[in-house]
């Protein structure tokens, strides 16, 4: 069964080089033992040119929290025309928090700034698939030119990073 004890240094090296040959660029590993539990945390290693999709969680209302393991990650909450509303970095730099929580009602993304980048995902469970994201309309499919292109609008938008 999957546990915390698990996530060794050696291990995160391994899921951050599994994330880099993902056509996701993005792995992640469940703590948690099944859909069903209570609680539902992950660790998500993430490359930074990795496309999250932005979403919401509404549909399955949920607070969300996320926190850098390693590394630097930018989260941006978007109005629901697809504008910029605000950001947020977290993780590994000067100051930042080294985590957010947001709420199901907020279109999200997270972007990675740093190269071995890994969140810890937490959420009420149970999981749910099928209502687990809700993406938004406005943004562009995974795995597309488009999607490429909004994380590094977004990225570029932030200053004194990296």
């Amino acid at each position: 069964m999957p546990n915390l004890a698990d996530l060794t240094p050696a291990f995160l090296d391994e899921l951050s080089e599994a994330a880099l040959r993902s056509d996701r660029r993005r792995m992640h590993y469940c703590i948690h033992a099944d859909h069903s539990d209570p609680v539902q945390m992950l660790v998500n290693a993430v490359a930074p040119d990795s496309y999250i999709r932005p979403h919401r969680h509404s549909l399955d209302p949920k607070v969300e929290h996320l926190s850098a393991l390693r590394g630097t990650f930018a989260c941006f909450v978007f109005d629901d025309a697809g504008e910029v509303m605000s950001s947020q970095i977290f993780g590994e730099h000067g100051d930042a928090p080294f985590g957010i929580t947001l709420p199901p009602e907020a279109w999200h993304t997270v972007v990675a700034l740093d190269d071995g980048a890994i969140l810890l995902e937490v959420k009420q469970g149970p999981f749910r698939p099928e209502l687990a994201k809700e993406p938004a309309d406005w943004s562009p499919e995974e795995g597309t030119a488009e999607g490429v292109a909004l994380i590094e609008r977004l990225r570029a938008g932030l200053s004194g990073v990296n």
